[in-house]
């Protein structure tokens, strides 16, 4: 890739991979197209959610009715939001190991940036979204009651599993992603850290990037569920060996200049095949809309398609960011602060606002709308008191006090909590 991701570092051979971190430190200079890729990559996550409540695949928000059609639109995000995040996040892991200098002062402050607003998220945030979802089912208890008998009970009331984690769940992943790795890069032997290292830059720093990946998703992603994740982080293994997978491979990324020279190569037949497998996957869903069961001839290909949506999209847009979004704006730390704080929130604010709006007797395009405004409106709300109020900082996953930005000096590492 361009000369901001490729200055530093030499490939893995002829090291291990704590050796070769130790020679190579992670770049000075802050890659603002990855900034601007996990900002827009949140972005589409509030408008996906927001968009999911008027498909007919289900939701606990329901709205005035379903749009057949909204379904296409989402299945072209569907496939590759959370890799994506996900792969993100082990760039930007990779870029704070680089800075905190050692594995065990890295997962130490991972444990507190993640791990407490991930507590405070569950106690205080996610309670009223099923508590909304019991109150339309015939629960007829108030809201204190609710947190004090059943919200942590650990058993089923009605139709709802509690304590519930709701969107917190990717947190929780990321959490465990991160604690493995750390373990991983103390416990395992150099010899095998080396043939690991190795054999992945080998593998994707080549032309095998795009098939690689694509085949590797699918192998993952076929069998068994296909494409549900359960959300359950001690037995969702096809998620784990998808979303860790892409997590270690965002860490790689950082690491290795060869697998960036592969991407800045091979960026534009990756979207090329995203795109094309994409147009496969909205060809079943105008076919066999909604919950319409897919005949079995379509199963195999269609799984095929998304995990070549899913790894092409990814690889091209890490190219798209690198090749043109690698500046700054005025406005770009801000929103790299808020993503976080704006993700806790984001989910509790729509489902609130759509339970306000199911009876208010509105259509569609109008529920929409409002819903998308409510939503990014409220939380950017509740990154702005937050970010003001010094014990607070911390429970929305910020650093408890600002550091003054200097001028003198390159921007360093990335400090996103995500």
């Amino acid at each position: 890739m361009t000369r901001c991701l490729m200055a530093v570092f030499s490939p893995l051979a002829g090291g291990t991979l704590m050796q070769w971190i130790a020679m190579n430190p992670a770049l000075s200079q802050r890659h603002y197209g990855m900034d601007w890729l996990r900002i827009g990559a949140f972005v589409l996550l509030i408008f996906y959610h927001v968009g999911f409540s008027f498909t007919p695949w289900g939701y606990q928000t329901p709205t005035r009715g379903v749009v057949q059609w909204a379904e296409i639109p989402l299945l072209g995000l569907s496939a590759w939001r959370l890799a994506l995040l996900f792969a993100i996040s082990g760039y930007a892991s990779a870029a704070l190991m680089g800075k905190a200098g050692a594995t065990g002062a890295f997962l130490k402050s991972r444990m507190l940036r993640l791990g407490i607003p991930l507590l405070f998220g569950l106690t205080v945030v996610v309670p009223p979204q099923p508590y909304m979802g019991l109150i339309h089912s015939g629960y007829r208890h108030g809201y204190g009651y609710f947190l004090f008998h059943d919200a942590f009970s650990f058993r089923q009331v009605l139709h709802e599993y509690l304590p519930a984690v709701m969107h917190l769940w990717f947190v929780i992943y990321l959490l465990a992603y991160t604690i493995a790795l750390c373990l991983a890069l103390m416990l395992m032997p150099q010899s095998w850290r080396r043939k690991l290292a190795n054999g992945a830059q080998a593998v994707f720093a080549g032309p095998w990037l795009v098939p690689a990946g694509c085949l590797a998703i699918y192998a993952v992603r076929a069998p068994g569920d296909g494409w549900t994740d359960t959300h359950s982080v001690f037995t969702d293994v096809i998620a784990h060996l998808h979303y860790g997978g892409m997590f270690l491979f965002g860490f790689l990324l950082r690491r290795s200049s060869a697998v960036r020279a592969a991407i800045a190569r091979q960026w534009k037949l990756a979207l090329a095949v995203g795109l094309l497998a994409y147009g496969g996957v909205a060809l079943e869903a105008w076919h066999f809309p909604g919950n319409v069961q897919t005949p079995e001839p379509w199963i195999e290909p269609l799984d095929f398609a998304k995990a070549v949506q899913c790894w092409g999209t990814v690889i091209a847009l890490f190219g798209i960011a690198d090749r043109y979004w690698n500046h700054d704006h005025r406005w770009r730390t801000t929103l790299v602060e808020a993503v976080f704080p704006v993700f806790i929130a984001h989910q509790t604010v729509m489902v609130l606002v759509s339970y306000w709006l199911r009876n208010k007797g509105l259509g569609a395009l109008a529920e929409f709308l409002i819903l998308c405004v409510s939503v990014a409106g409220f939380s950017w709300l509740f990154y702005l008191v937050g970010r003001e109020v010094g014990p607070l900082r911390p429970l929305i996953g910020l650093k408890r006090d600002r550091a003054p930005r200097r001028i003198d000096q390159p921007e360093v590492l990335p400090s996103t909590t995500l």
